[in-house]
């Protein structure tokens, strides 16, 4: 028999307790067939020796935002600015191979690093040579437009007007800032909306590369195709167009935001439906490419304070954030995209926000029964003990990103306080709880390095070194079955995804060394020799034979 790759001297960690350890492996129509002894006596149409390195189930990262990054791979990158002055350096840059009139956009400013301040609307629009500026917060959840910027999106110096789900921030004297948090930043991406089909193919071609060089070989993209965080009512063409033209460097499960979806006609007697006009709901498509659960926004981030808490923010009385919508016009969409057959991920940060998505997530089971892809909240930053008690017994899913930890724990722990930061990223509560953990990141709202979650979850070191929630911590072993085996149960592929045993798709990654055989705060650090996705390198050192 001829197979199409055999890796042979490896030292493979299948996360398969039938056979938890390999030193061969074969590969035949992207799935793997064979383990150690049933190895040999194969031919294969290549051959890999793997001199000793570590094997592991390729990592897959349950929570990105796939077109989002790629963008901001060809946007003016404000992630690593120390000053206002890196900002306008930063801004000029960008606006010496922008068009005039043309916007300049710039992403990943993260207002924690500068004291949650911002810089000054008329410098942006000096530094751009008077083009309009538009920078992208790097938690997603608010963004900074410069002085052209507010006159082009209608916001006037006075009589700033309120708006549902969203605020414009301005200043003491009441002008506004250029700030502009949830769903505010629709006036200003109501004017770059929708992005052509060829850039989010670009940025998925980029998105996905970059992933493949970390041992990614599977994403799934949180939000797409409508609200703030699509970028184009046809991005999911977008997506098949990539995957058809090769393009795609690794497996992706796609979840449409809430506003892509809309009233489906039907009999009756048959419950109201939301979903897509032919019926296509969670599952549709194929190893590749495949839809995920509807994505809903019900609050924003503690980053930016937004995030709907039970009880107020520290040093903030009377304030505890918002929820998105009307609750109950939100609870209605989520009925009828359960009855379409849609499983749900909703956005809940806040631990007054999760209450409502769990009682939304209740009444659709209630109503529609327990999905085959789980049913998720997404983030739970906050989530109190009864809290996780009902999610254990829904079977929902909480989808933590420990790289939040590292990134910006203090800016988390400053505005919920000591008590509840401890409720917050739980990872061993989950695990205790008997929940599926899974691996996330929020790329590019966090470093994504799957190798750096790992390292997150067992060591839990916050941004200014300090430990963030220590009872909360996992071993290594742990943390790597959550980046393979946890997030394949996650996202309903346990079948076909998460070991490495014959049957299951041949996804891998080639390390310098596994992840237990460093110290912790090594992990991140190990070099990715190889990824392989269906029996295909997506990334290979040239060194490797």
């Amino acid at each position: 028999m001829k197979v199409d790759l055999i890796v042979r001297n490896a030292r493979i960690d299948t996360r398969d307790a039938a056979h938890p350890h390999a030193r061969s492996l074969a590969v035949l129509h992207g799935r793997v067939v064979a383990l150690d002894d049933d190895v040999e006596g194969l031919d294969a149409r290549e051959t890999i020796d793997a001199g000793g390195l570590a094997v592991l189930p390729g990592f897959n990262d349950v929570h990105a935002h796939s077109v989002w990054f790629g963008t901001t791979l060809m946007e003016a990158d404000l992630s690593a600015v120390a000053s206002f002055d890196d900002i306008y350096a930063a801004i000029e840059a960008q606006a010496a191979s922008t068009k005039p009139g043309d916007w300049v956009v710039a992403a990943g400013y993260n207002p924690v690093l500068l004291g949650s301040t911002h810089p000054d609307r008329e410098r942006l629009d000096a530094a751009s040579g008077g083009r309009p500026v538009w920078i992208k917060h790097a938690s997603g959840h608010s963004g900074q437009a410069s002085a052209r910027g507010l006159a082009l999106a209608g916001v006037g110096d006075r009589d700033v007007p309120a708006m549902e789900g969203g605020v414009i921030r301005v200043d003491e004297t009441g002008r506004p800032t250029g700030v502009l948090e949830e769903r505010a930043m629709k006036l200003v991406q109501d004017i770059l909306l929708p992005y052509p089909l060829a850039a989010i193919e670009q940025a998925l071609q980029l998105a996905t590369e970059h992933y493949a060089r970390e041992g990614l070989t599977s994403v799934t993209d949180a939000g797409v195709a409508g609200g703030w965080i699509g970028h184009a009512p046809a991005e999911l063409a977008a997506y098949q167009a990539a995957r058809d033209a090769g393009r795609l460097r690794t497996r992706m499960q796609v979840m449409p935001v809430m506003d892509a979806l809309g009233a489906i006609a039907g009999h009756d007697e048959e419950p109201a439906r939301r979903g897509f006009g032919a019926g296509m709901r969670t599952g549709w498509g194929d190893e590749w490419l495949q839809l995920g659960p509807v994505k809903v926004f019900t609050d924003g981030s503690i980053l930016g304070r937004t995030a709907q808490m039970r009880e107020e923010y520290e040093g903030c009385p009377g304030y505890h954030g918002y929820l998105q919508d009307d609750p109950e016009a939100m609870r209605t969409r989520v009925l009828e995209a359960a009855a379409a057959g849609w499983s749900l991920a909703l956005h809940a940060v806040g631990d007054a926000a999760l209450d409502f998505a769990l009682d939304a997530i209740e009444a659709a089971v209630r109503a529609h029964g327990t999905p085959s892809v789980p049913n998720r909240v997404e983030h739970g930053m906050v989530v109190r003990p009864d809290q996780l008690e009902r999610l254990a017994a829904l079977r929902i899913a909480c989808v933590v990103q420990p790289s939040f930890i590292p990134s910006f724990g203090e800016g988390i722990r400053g505005p919920v306080g000591e008590q509840r930061g401890a409720l917050s990223i739980r990872a061993r509560s989950q695990l205790d709880a008997g929940m599926p953990l899974a691996f996330s990141s929020d790329r590019p709202v966090a470093a994504g390095a799957p190798l750096l979650g790992i390292q997150a979850f067992v060591q839990r070191i916050s941004e200014e070194g300090l430990v963030y929630g220590e009872h909360e911590r996992i071993s290594v072993d742990e943390a790597v079955h959550a980046a393979t085996v946890g997030s394949a149960e996650v996202t309903g592929q346990q079948a076909q995804k998460g070991r490495l045993a014959p049957g299951q798709l041949a996804d891998l990654v080639l390390l310098g060394a596994h992840p237990s055989e460093v110290d912790a705060g090594e992990i991140s650090a190990i070099p990715v020799r190889a990824t392989i996705a269906g029996g295909a390198f997506t990334h290979r050192d040239a060194e490797l034979g």
